[in-house]
């Protein structure tokens, strides 16, 4: 048992971090860690913090190392965002927070768990503090890509890689630390293409399981633009309604919350004076309630690609394992009604669709144009 069992798959970092650790003249003030979705990017980032405090305890089993890795050490700092830019308020918390000393632990750790949502002038709110930091505080951002941190902030910190671990990896791991089948664990592993939070979500969650082979469904159901522009509104749907699932009970217990702490009656007439925090707080609420809509279509966009990806497997004969077990049927059935040509034009319809909501078009709108593209083309 070690503080680095969850980091999968990423000896190669395992090694960086950990020599960084036990040898002072390895460590460094700010750190970046990149990777894929799915990579560890986190899990990477809270067992360094663990390790930082306390370096001596080799099986990750002593207060101050569990308490990092729970998020509930006094002196690590974790923002995870759920809305679509980090704000310009909540980067200069942190700033305020680097400035003290540690309090029980020996350092100060912040990890930035999505860098890649701040703009240029939030990132630029941290550069001072990043560059000139106390002598025992320590950053650690997390991005997809260096190349989504904005360049004065990533030339001044180390960058560690993480790699796509093995989907073998993945599902060992669920068997180990989640008594999943072994077969359950490798087929979730492949399907989530070995990210390893959705891998558990999908091995935990039948429901979970069930609308990603409704995901997988829709190109049969596609034979020409009616067909298309019906797909595309149920897909919306039920990514909305998945969506609010996520959402909908914190939203409720936040207001709720909110209301008792400014002494109103939850269900009565909200008196004139608090109306504001409320309707700032219902802000936050739609703000968070469409980035989880966004990366609820993401998924299920990149559930496509896996799809499309598999059928090109089988038409060029490739010897590459199948990400969608479930669906190999249905995968061959497309391969064999279609040509390779076809279906990298579709993949890229589904990238196109990714790029333009990412991008803020609607949603509705740009999964329409990417069904329309998905019909069999004569």
């Amino acid at each position: 048992m070690s503080v680095w069992d969850a980091l999968v798959g990423q000896p190669e970092a395992v090694a960086v971090l950990s020599e960084a650790v036990r040898r002072p003249e390895a460590m460094t003030h700010a750190w970046l860690i990149t990777g894929p979705p799915g990579s560890g990017r986190s899990v990477a980032a809270r067992a360094f913090a663990a390790a930082l405090q306390d370096p001596d305890d080799a099986d990750g089993t002593s207060h101050e190392t569990q308490t990092a890795l729970a998020g509930t050490h006094a002196d690590v700092t974790v923002l995870a965002t759920e809305k679509v830019v980090i704000s310009i308020d909540e980067a200069r918390n942190l700033v305020g927070l680097s400035q003290r000393a540690p309090s029980q632990g020996r350092w100060r750790v912040i990890i930035v768990e999505d860098a890649d949502r701040m703009v240029e002038r939030t990132s630029n709110v941290l550069l001072k503090a990043i560059e000139e930091p106390p002598p025992r505080t320590v950053w650690v951002l997390c991005a997809p890509s260096p190349q989504d941190v904005l360049v004065t902030i990533r030339s001044r910190c180390r960058l560690v890689n993480l790699r796509v671990p093995p989907a073998q990896a993945v599902a060992d791991l669920l068997v180990a630390s989640d008594g999943v089948d072994p077969a359950l664990a490798l087929e979730c592993a492949l399907a989530a293409q070995s990210h390893i939070g959705m891998a558990r979500r999908l091995a935990a969650n039948p429901k979970a399981r069930d609308y990603r082979a409704k995901v997988l469904a829709i190109p049969a159901t596609i034979r020409g633009v009616g067909d298309a522009i019906l797909a595309a509104g149920t897909l919306v749907d039920e990514a909305t309604e998945e969506s609010k699932v996520a959402t909908a009970e914190r939203d409720a217990a936040e207001k709720a919350e909110l209301l008792r702490n400014l002494g109103a009656d939850q269900g009565g007439t909200i008196p004139p004076a608090l109306r504001a925090q409320v309707r700032q707080l219902e802000e936050e609420q739609k703000r968070r309630a469409r980035r989880a809509l966004i990366d609820v279509l993401d998924r299920a966009m990149v559930d496509l690609l896996s799809f499309y990806r598999d059928v090109l497997v089988v038409q060029l004969g490739s010897d590459q394992v199948l990400m969608n077990r479930a669906a190999e049927p249905a995968v061959r059935e497309m391969a064999g009604a279609s040509a390779p040509e076809q279906s990298l034009q579709r993949m890229q319809a589904v990238g196109v669709a990714r790029t333009r909501i990412a991008a803020g078009a609607a949603p509705l709108l740009a999964i329409e144009a990417m069904t329309v593209a998905l019909r069999p083309q004569n």
